[in-house]
């Protein structure tokens, strides 16, 4: 399970265009009110995907009224000014669209992929939604109920359990440390005045970030926007600068006092987590992340799938992983295993990061190579992903690379560059938590 890489490039300045070698079309347009129109136009590509991102996750909530984000999230879709929940719906099924929404801890997106002929159609229904939302009262509380079962679903499953317990014990108080969805107490208690005012604050023209992939054309994107967000009642007034980039100050983040935390649970297997603080998304070294985790725990030639799972067979399922946010990130090894053994594999977890220091093999360093760059090249085919990208890296990363710029990057990796990374993430303090029975 390895980390995503970056997709990060040199085309995300004002009015910025670009090509690739493949002749894709990249553009980056700010529109009237700091709105940024990103579209990637991909010949012979007959879908098209359109998201409307906005620079706000969990981590910008008040405690009190922590899960904010996700709550409005779901409610977005239960009816406008101008349409039911119900119209939304069937007006998605009838041109046969695929659509969602996902919510980070430093961003929330609406998406819909579509036949790229009924794009000004997605289009039109995702932006009634983010501008012109109703939150009425008895949907609210309608929703209040689902997302309590969604986190009741989430509570049933230990893997998630441990990984969210896991962000908390590494990142402590901070906001980047606390569940997306927030907590069952939390969630019955928050009113609806809270989450309309976190609606009315945060979906602002300064942080709306319009992406578009696949069969589209950038001026035809832009002026589309630019009329159902003036008819959604939104002013965009001339001259208005985009939202800034998130500042990346490692100071704001607690430094990470080691813990054990035991979730007990009955529970036939122990999830296990150990890790520690990892990389912010901007560093420099992170392509150079990427493939250690790839060497350490990305795949099934990983050392962590062959010394714990092939080699003394404690382990169904084995992986280490990464979470990157604009300060700090998480980084980690996981593993679910009998009870019995879950101090062993948790010691040789902690044996493996170790050993990275060490020293790792040239077939390891251009086996993860290729590994990321097949895994990359493989994610970019279809316009969901392309359109992701071009969002993540307009509010996360700052700058757009070319598949080439990429894969140049991977290449450039050297052992050096492994050994020195791994040799810093072994000294860092460790967390450690485990959920199962007694």
């Amino acid at each position: 399970m390895p980390i995503a890489l970056p997709l990060v490039s040199s085309a995300a300045g004002g009015g910025s265009v670009s090509h690739d070698e493949n002749g894709a079309l990249t553009q980056r347009s700010i529109l009237p009110g700091g709105v940024r129109v990103i579209t990637e136009h991909i010949p012979g590509m007959r879908s098209a995907t359109f998201g409307a991102w906005l620079a706000v996750g969990s981590r910008d909530e008040a405690p009190a009224h922590a899960g904010s984000t996700h709550f409005l999230e779901h409610l977005l879709f239960k009816g406008t000014s101008r349409r039911t929940a119900l119209e939304i719906a069937e007006a998605f099924d009838r041109i046969g669209g695929e659509s969602n929404a996902m919510t980070g801890k430093e961003y929330t997106c609406y998406y819909a992929r579509v036949l790229d002929r009924d794009l000004p159609i997605a289009a039109a229904l995702i932006l009634d939604m983010v501008t012109s939302a109703t939150l009425a009262a008895a949907d609210f509380d309608t929703e209040r109920g689902v997302i309590l079962e969604e986190l009741a679903m989430n509570d049933d499953d230990p893997s998630d359990v441990a990984h969210e317990r896991f962000a908390g014990a590494v990142l402590g108080h901070h906001p980047l440390g606390r569940p997306i969805g927030g907590t069952p107490d939390v969630i019955a208690a928050v009113r609806r005045d809270a989450v309309w005012d976190h609606y009315r604050a945060a979906y602002t023209p300064q942080r709306l970030v319009v992406t578009a992939a696949g069969g589209v054309d950038h001026d035809e994107v832009c002026a589309l926007v630019g009329d159902l967000l003036a008819d959604g009642g939104w002013h965009l007034a001339a001259d208005v600068e985009p939202a800034a980039l998130r500042a990346t100050a490692p100071d704001a983040v607690a430094v990470l006092t080691p813990r054990t935390e035991i979730v007990r649970r009955e529970i036939e297997q122990a999830h296990v987590v150990l890790g520690s603080r990892g990389l912010r998304a901007t560093d420099d070294a992170r392509v150079a992340f990427a493939v250690y985790n790839a060497i350490l725990g990305g795949g099934m030639s990983s050392r962590l799938f062959q010394e714990i799972r092939e080699r003394r067979g404690l382990t169904y399922s084995v992986y280490s992983f990464a979470e990157a946010n604009a300060e700090t990130g998480v980084f980690g090894t996981y593993a679910a295993c009998k009870p019995s053994k879950a101090d062993e594999v948790t010691l040789l977890m902690g044996e493996q990061i170790d050993r990275m220091a060490s020293g790792i093999g040239s077939d390891e360093l251009e086996r993860a190579k290729g590994q990321l760059s097949g895994s990359t090249v493989l994610s970019l085919e279809d316009s969901y992903s392309r359109m992701a990208r071009l969002g993540k890296a307009e509010l996360v990363f700052g700058d757009l690379w070319t598949l080439s710029e990429i894969l140049a990057a991977i290449d450039a990796v050297s052992a050096d560059d492994v050994v020195g990374l791994a040799g810093d993430i072994a000294a860092r303090e460790r967390a450690v938590v485990r959920v199962g029975p007694r």
